[in-house]
């Protein structure tokens, strides 16, 4: 009997905990009460004898051997979860990969095509995480990845899915139906930013040969595609997006491209897993069925 080792929901509450900064919030991703994730935590504080965590007020910060003790124990609950996902997908119950990917390209473009390949491959369960930094799959309960990058990540195999091209700015045709020329059109609109793209518009007013105003990087930032999309949808100002994410939305008229100019990306989105790892069949059906629908 390992006496020595905490209660597994107690490790899950801290945990929760540390990396939200709240109880109330850690009670909601784990579906618990308030009072039982604080009767967890400090459970856990007293049969360990460390103070993990200082509450002031409704506050909750992390004692510095409570953020170590919380990512020791985050990597140790990351790694129960991908030899969970492994043991069922070796199992009879059926086949399973766990893939990490961007957020926005996971919504508008993977999941409307996974029926696909849940139709050629119905053993197989899919299921995505969100990541939008780079990591080591050693740290993290990932099979595979799909991510934005210069180049395919080191010290992984795969395949380049496509070039994400250019970056075009977008709006509602209301911001700009009195525009009388196509050139100005983007004068006096707020424009919207990305905080993982920080110097799109200034690196694309610098293609177009314009002069880039302080005025112009006041406008909002936003963390995901999704965000500064449903913001351009709100009527909130222009953006610069990808322009296979806003192709369909083009096409229908519900937004418009208000300057010809585009700025060209030469970073592509890449699928890939660790090289150190034999490649199941469930990973190589996948890889497979990506290549077929991304490689001309």
């Amino acid at each position: 009997m390992r006496n020595g080792i905490p209660n597994l929901g107690a490790l899950q509450a801290f945990e929760a905990t540390a990396r939200l900064g709240s109880f109330s919030r850690a009670a909601e991703e784990l579906s618990l009460t308030h009072s039982a994730v604080y009767r967890q935590v400090t459970g856990l504080e007293e049969r360990l004898g460390v103070q993990l965590l200082t509450r002031v007020r409704r506050r909750v910060a992390v004692t510095e051997a409570g953020a170590e003790y919380a990512a020791r124990v985050r990597h140790h609950l990351e790694q129960l979860e991908k030899d969970t996902f492994g043991l069922v997908s070796r199992s009879g119950m059926g086949r399973s990969l766990h893939i990490a990917v961007l957020p926005t390209l996971a919504t508008t473009w993977l999941v409307p095509r996974l029926p696909d390949f849940q139709r050629l491959h119905g053993d197989i369960a899919v299921s995505l995480s969100v990541r939008t930094l780079p990591f080591q799959f050693n740290d993290h309960p990932f099979d595979a990845a799909i991510y934005h990058a210069a180049q395919i990540w080191p010290q992984t195999a795969g395949i380049k899915l496509f070039d994400e091209e250019e970056l075009l700015p977008v709006c509602i045709p209301e911001l700009v139906a009195d525009a009388a020329d196509p050139l100005r059109a983007l004068d006096g609109l707020t424009h919207l930013h990305m905080l993982s793209r920080p110097d799109a518009w200034r690196q694309w007013y610098q293609a177009q040969g314009k002069e880039y105003l302080p005025s112009m990087s006041a406008g909002p930032r936003y963390e995901l595609f999704t965000m500064t999309l449903a913001a351009v949808r709100a009527g909130l100002g222009v953006a610069l997006v990808p322009r296979f994410l806003a192709q369909d939305e083009l096409a229908r008229g519900s937004l418009v491209a208000p300057s010809p100019g585009v700025l060209a990306v030469s970073d592509a989105y890449f699928f890939s897993y660790p090289v150190s790892s034999e490649r199941s069949e469930a990973l190589i059906a996948f890889e497979s069925w990506l290549a077929g629908i991304t490689q001309p």
